[in-house]
C-alpha cells in the first residue's frame, strides 16, 4: 500500500530528501507522472503521489518518510493495500536504470 500524509503534518520537509522514488511534494505543487504534470493532491501540507510511492520496497527496509517525520504523520494509506511484488514491479519502473537484487530483510518491511 502507498504511504500518506496526513494533516498532522507541520511541513517541516524533513521527507521529502528521503523519498528514493520523488513521491513526495509540498502542498500545492504539481507533480509529473509519465510526462504528464498533474495539479497538487494538496494544497496544504505535504503529500506523497501513490503511484510513485513504493513504501520504499527494494530501496530500504521500512519507509524513509515515516522513519525521519517527527510527527508521525506518513502512515500506510489502508485505502491502497499493495503487495511487495506489485510495489517492486513498480520501483524497477520508475528506476528503469537500476538493478534491484533479489528482495530480503535488507531492502523490504515486509520481510524485516
Amino acid at each position: 500500500m502507498a504511504t500518506k500524509i496526513t494533516e498532522e503534518c507541520i511541513n517541516c520537509g524533513a521527507c521529502e530528501p528521503e523519498c528514493p522514488n520523488t513521491a513526495i511534494y509540498a502542498g500545492g505543487t504539481q507533480y509529473e507522472l509519465n510526462g504528464k504534470t498533474i495539479d497538487a493532491l494538496s494544497q496544504d501540507f505535504y503529500y506523497i503521489v501513490p503511484e510513485k510511492c513504493t513504501e520504499c520496497v527494494g530501496h530500504f527496509e521500512k519507509e524513509q518518510c515515516a522513519a525521519v517525520c517527527p510527527v508521525d504523520c506518513c502512515v500506510p494509506d489502508t485505502d491502497r493495500v499493495e503487495t511487495e511484488d506489485a510495489l517492486l514491479v513498480r520501483a524497477k519502473a520508475l528506476h528503469p536504470d537500476r538493478t534491484f537484487a533479489a528482495l530480503d530483510a535488507t531492502n523490504s518491511h515486509f520481510r524485516a
